[in-house]
């Protein structure tokens, strides 16, 4: 089995961190293919981030079209997930949509933690796509961000593990998921301190993806439709 998993920002130390976490999570038998966004921005935050995460995520898949059994949006917020979706003809998850279902399986109400504030608006609207709202004890996070995507998982461990024991006492979560690709790897990090379920999108994802491929290896695909200026990438995901 093929994954291929995309990393909608353009900070190659963070595809690096998701492929490592992929890769650990993967059974055997299970490769892995970690690609970044061929453009955009450093890290996904604001709406406009968003919308061009998306577009970038869709040509990635688009130009490896045919080399992958599912495919993985590693990108908290899913960008360009629905899209996706319909055009891959493989299955495809978003690491929030990955997260937040395993979470719910997990226990009645799980919380969000990540490492700053400003991802928080996304977040709610990604869980209210999901329909998962109602399971959800809350966001907790950290200040604003300008530093380097590729460590903040190092540089916010401890502040991020307060915030998990937060979700717990204070909000009463008892599934507690790490949210964010640059976050990848620290819930299992983080998993021994915690007396509750952490989940990683990550790992949850290829859990998943690997399930979806076994369950049904192909997915709805759109008829072809002309296209004109795209990016190869997205141009051979309407052929």
């Amino acid at each position: 089995m093929r994954l291929l998993v995309v990393n909608s920002n353009t900070t190659a130390a963070v595809t690096e961190r998701i492929a490592g976490e992929a890769r650990r999570a993967a059974t055997p038998g299970t490769d892995v293919i970690a690609v970044t966004a061929p453009f955009g921005l450093p890290l996904i935050v604001t709406a406009s981030d968003w919308q061009v995460a998306g577009t970038a995520t869709l040509a990635a898949l688009g130009a490896a079209r045919g080399t992958y059994d599912a495919a993985i949006i590693a990108c908290f917020g899913d960008p360009g997930l629905e899209a996706a979706k319909e055009r891959a003809g493989v299955p495809v998850l978003g690491i929030s949509e990955a997260a937040f279902h395993a979470a719910a399986m997990l226990g009645r109400r799980f919380g969000v933690v990540t490492f700053t504030r400003a991802l928080e608006p996304m977040f709610v609207d990604c869980l209210a796509r999901h329909g998962l709202a109602s399971r959800c004890a809350g966001f907790r996070s950290g200040p604003g961000f300008n530093g380097d995507p590729g460590t903040v998982a190092e540089d916010r461990a401890a502040m991020v593990l307060d915030l998990i024991d937060e979700a717990v006492r204070l909000d009463g979560a008892d599934v507690v998921i790490v949210a964010g690709g640059p976050l990848a790897g620290l819930a299992r990090r983080l998993a021994p301190q915690v007396p509750v379920p952490l989940i990683d999108g990550v790992a949850a994802a290829v859990a998943l993806a690997e399930a979806l491929v076994r369950i049904a290896p192909t997915a709805p695909r759109r008829e072809a439709r002309p296209s004109t200026g795209l990016d190869p990438g997205l141009a051979a995901l309407f052929q």
